[in-house]
């Protein structure tokens, strides 16, 4: 299907007018150079850009719907009379033109800002140095819609490749229960949840935990055994001390790229409360429930707990308060990974992290901030 058959500009610089406005050169919009990966129209897209050269920037495209190609494009950002324009061509999964010989889609330039580079019908919005949105109109059989692409640049830092955990595929509905019944847990090993990262030894009697994980196209599935002679949950308020309370921790790098996350979303934090609630640092520097994020159930014998969990999985273009869809996930991806445990016996402060990857170093709890420390998820069928 021929998605991009006539752009309309729809989009207004109004948004921008309190921005200072640039100069309409190629080296004001580099940022937009590097290999981005996305979704959209069902599937997976991929853009590559280059960075500046002889006048011209130049990316090509493809959009992948069940892994076969639907259709490629070649763009070209070019500097002429003082400004600069978008122009692209479109070609078939067998590299048949869409367009005739000679022609191009056009898009002339409104203005660049310092995060926007503004077309006639066609916008990209950095969202951060490894996030970008592309917001393109579209008419489709005589509707006119806006179609945003929200892309990630593929990770220049190369973490160290350590824990690396092969995750089956659940070729069943999960159902967050906490009972574990689905055929999925019974094929899957357990891995030991025994590193002390925080605190006093501690012994079996006190702690002693385990994890399975499984995903879907949806999702990330943890099953957690946790063996604990006493559950302390004092604080009311989910966002105080939320961390000197017992609760289990689910460490999240969606690209595996590692890097710094104390204040942003390059990578999560969640802690999930006895009660459900689920608390990681915002970008505010403060406490922020992320309930949306994680669904769990935990039941309780004796002194065990079982929590099963589904995490859906959130990249680094993520954004407080908006509208954010989860990635889907496929196999062949490796996603960075930690789990941990804060186990409190009715002290002032947690007297135990236990997590589930041995850190090098005195400080061993730098989960918070530091996504170099994870571990690496492949998916599998």
């Amino acid at each position: 299907m021929k998605y991009f058959i006539l752009f309309f500009f729809i989009f207004t610089i109004s948004e921008a007018q309190n921005e200072k406005s640039l100069t309409p050169k190629l080296e004001n919009i580099k940022w937009i150079s590097g290999t981005w990966h996305g979704e959209a129209f069902g599937g997976i897209t991929e853009e590559i850009w280059s960075e500046p050269s002889a006048g011209s920037m130049m990316a090509t495209f493809k959009l992948i719907v069940e892994g076969q190609v639907q259709f490629y494009e070649i763009e070209v950002i070019r500097e002429i009379e003082n400004s600069l324009i978008l122009q692209l061509k479109h070609f078939g999964s067998d590299l048949k033109g869409w367009e005739s010989k000679d022609e191009t889609v056009d898009f002339p330039l409104i203005e660049i800002t310092k995060n926007k580079v503004v077309f006639e019908g066609m916008t990209f919005e950095k969202i951060s140095a490894n996030a970008m949105n592309i917001h393109v109109a579209i008419e489709n059989n005589g509707n006119i819609e806006t179609v945003t692409f929200h892309y990630t640049k593929a990770s220049k830092n190369k973490k160290p490749l350590k824990q690396l955990i092969k995750v089956k595929q659940a070729k069943e509905t999960m159902t967050i229960d906490g009972i574990a019944n689905e055929t999925i847990w019974d094929n899957t090993e357990w891995h030991q949840l025994d590193q002390l990262w925080l605190g006093e030894s501690y012994t079996a009697d006190d702690f002693k935990g385990r994890y399975k994980l499984s995903w879907t196209k949806d999702a990330l599935y943890l099953l957690a055994e946790i063996q604990d002679d006493t559950l302390v949950d004092t604080h009311k308020d989910p966002l105080v001390a939320w961390w000197d309370d017992d609760c289990l921790e689910i460490f999240i790098d969606e690209d595996n790229s590692g890097g710094e996350h104390q204040f942003n979303h390059n990578a999560f934090a969640y802690h999930i409360a006895l009660d459900g609630n689920v608390v990681d640092m915002s970008p505010n520097k403060k406490g922020k429930l992320y309930n949306s994020h994680i669904e769990s159930k935990r039941r309780v014998t004796a002194n065990t707990t079982l929590w099963e969990v589904k995490i859906n999985i959130y990249d680094d273009s993520y954004i407080d308060n908006k509208l954010n869809k989860p990635k889907t996930l496929q196999a062949n991806k490796n996603i960075g990974f930690a789990l941990a445990y804060c186990d409190n016996d009715y002290s002032t402060e947690r007297e135990n992290f236990i997590g589930s990857i041995p850190v090098e170093g005195k400080d061993k709890n730098r989960g918070w901030i530091d996504a170099n420390i994870f571990g690496t998820l492949q998916l599998i069928d």
